[in-house]
């Protein structure tokens, strides 16, 4: 697999495999001939993920990282050993030795994977610093977040991209295939949300088996520590993006499309709570608590071409994994759960076609050529797509596929659905955060094999 993927990178370093286009290169910033020179900021499970896969690339160097946690710093230093690099320099003497990262003349992009409320000021520190940022999701928690991304962008000059992953899957760029083919005609109405169970990662990360703990918090682990708390304190879509992300891609949200309007419910909160007395019992201190994240959260979205989108988050109660998509248009319709198709004038009238054979036949050219090089990136292969979006992208200096407007747009689902929550659904307008650019920014070409 190592040799293959190295194989992929050498064949495509030219091509600029990973691009949607190619946009202009910034304040004249000259692209990177060699090895990019990458920091790691947040080596946790995630942030781990993605230094793994960039080992396997030949074209990278990694040469800091950064954590809190001395056990994750050892950990990496180990992978970086075996994958026949030099030790990285180390950060994490406190919260704020990142910045001592981002001075680095011997780093020129940085990862970012660390809790939610870190992701903003990390990227805004590291544009300011000149170093290309990739950020894991959601990149920003309020709306002045959100201007800060978009501001510090168009100040420096320097670009973020939002690592959302789920952009990549296989049947989400499938359909992306068969929506710029026009299979479903004009687009209509689209579904979509973030349904997963995660009650063990909110109590104790699941290390546990099920059941085996109530505790968040400090003495928790992992995303325990952290996650749970936007739980108690907020009533909004938490985590919108991987939803959102490739819904903004199917509608050209930023690029001759945008978001216009939200309006938002949530239900009752009930499940976290019970699941403290099922595991915890009725006296666990933890059952006291007063919960303010509905168990479910329902948005409706408007565009300005006139499409509608709800999103569902959904956390908190038993449930399968599901991100709920559906693409809907005047010829037919997709839904992700059932794997279902209806195409009039194909599909017999009124039954659901199984969508197998049609997500084989408009599956994506990236795909096809690369997913075996895929296998083992992480999350069905699109980690590998992902973080080559964002390497080759940085290794040029130029725009990424998600861009610091994306990043804002999707990440600005949050604050806004909570404005509306909290005001019994009223609508709440989207920014425009292009400052009027989207009327003119063209689409990226994603069925491009140099993407």
């Amino acid at each position: 697999m190592v040799i293959k993927r190295r194989e992929f990178i050498k064949t495509t370093a030219i091509a600029g495999a990973g691009l949607a286009i190619a946009p202009s290169v910034v304040f004249g910033k000259k692209a990177t001939d060699s090895k990019l020179r990458l920091g790691f900021i947040g080596v946790g499970l995630r942030g781990t993920m993605h230094l793994e896969n960039a080992l396997n690339r030949n074209d990278v160097e990694i040469t800091a990282i950064c954590d809190i946690d001395p056990k994750r710093l050892e950990l990496c230093q180990k992978l970086i050993k075996n994958a026949g690099q030099k030790k990285a320099e180390e950060f994490g003497k406190d919260d704020y030795d990142y910045q001592n990262l981002l001075a680095l003349d011997k780093v020129d992009a940085v990862i970012i994977s660390t809790p939610w409320l870190w992701h903003t000021p990390m990227t805004v520190d590291a544009m300011k610093a000149g170093k290309y940022a990739g950020t894991e999701v959601s990149a920003a928690t309020s709306m002045a977040e959100c201007w800060d991304l978009v501001n510090t962008h168009e100040e420096t000059g320097t670009h973020m991209m939002i690592l959302e992953n789920v952009n990549y899957r296989r049947d989400v760029m499938a359909v992306l295939n068969m929506v710029r083919q026009n299979v479903f005609g004009e687009l209509l109405h689209f579904r979509c949300g973030y349904q997963h169970d995660l009650r063990e990662v909110k109590f104790n990360n699941g290390m546990q088996p099920y059941g085996g703990g109530v505790l968040f918090g400090e003495k928790a682990t992992s995303e325990a520590q952290w996650r749970t708390l936007h739980s108690l304190k907020r009533n909004a879509d938490l985590y919108p993006t991987h939803g959102i992300g490739p819904i903004a891609a199917y509608t050209n949200i930023n690029r001759g499309n945008r978001f216009i309007s939200i309006t938002s419910q949530a239900t009752k909160s009930r499940g976290l709570h019970k699941y403290i007395v099922d595991h915890g019992g009725p006296d666990n201190p933890n059952a006291k608590l007063k919960w303010k994240l509905g168990d479910v959260v329902t948005s409706t979205i408007t565009t300005a071409n006139g499409e509608t989108i709800i999103v569902t988050h959904d956390t908190n109660s038993p449930r399968p994994y599901s991100l709920g998509f559906r693409v809907q248009g005047t010829n037919g319709l997709w839904e992700v759960d059932g794997n279902r198709i209806y195409i009039e004038g194909i599909s017999e009238l009124h039954r659901w076609d199984d969508a197998t054979e049609w997500l084989k036949k408009y599956d994506h050219p990236l795909w096809q050529k690369y997913g075996d090089d895929a296998k083992g990136a992480g999350h069905g292969g699109m980690d590998f797509f992902v973080l080559n979006a964002f390497i080759e992208s940085a290794k040029r200096n130029i725009a990424p596929p998600l861009d610091a407007y994306d990043a804002a747009a999707w990440s600005a689902i949050t604050p806004l659905s909570e404005m509306s929550i909290a005001n019994n659904g009223e609508v709440q307008d989207f920014p425009d955060f292009t400052r009027a650019q989207w009327i003119k920014r063209k689409p990226y070409e994603w069925m491009k094999d140099t993407w």
